[in-house]
């Protein structure tokens, strides 16, 4: 099985656009190419899904997850402070510093929340098995 698209709810599609451009910028990938009158903005991840925010289809207000949290990968803990940085200069919030994380055995990570409350991470080194 292969994860093609991974989804999350904006309520303000703007403000989704800014954040993720700037936070992905930061770890090396493009701006979405979406127009600006498309309902999504979209991000081809190196190697992985797609990464899509917009708003919910049925729509109620996007609300984000209690307890979920998405990880993305940095190549050095100079680009998990930068994404952490961009983040928080574009609307989001600290849900935690960049730093060596004891329950991840030591690996450099940093949380933000986006905007509308996703939580999201980014680490450089962590090992997953």
């Amino acid at each position: 099985m292969k994860l093609l698209n991974l989804r999350l709810g904006t309520n303000d599609l703007a403000k989704a656009r800014a954040f993720y451009d700037a936070t992905f910028g930061a770890l090396g990938v493009e701006p979405s190419q979406m127009p600006a009158e498309y309902p999504i903005v979209m991000y081809k991840l190196p190697g992985g899904p797609n990464f899509a925010v917009g708003p919910a289809r049925d729509g109620q207000p996007a609300t984000h997850a209690n307890g979920g949290t998405v990880l993305f990968e940095a190549d050095t803990p100079e680009q998990v402070s930068a994404w952490h940085e961009a983040g928080l200069a574009n609307g989001g919030s600290c849900e935690g510093q960049p730093e060596p994380k004891p329950q991840a055995r030591g690996a450099f990570g940093a949380y933000l929340r986006d905007p509308d409350g996703n939580k999201l991470s980014a680490y450089c080194g962590l090992q997953l098995s």
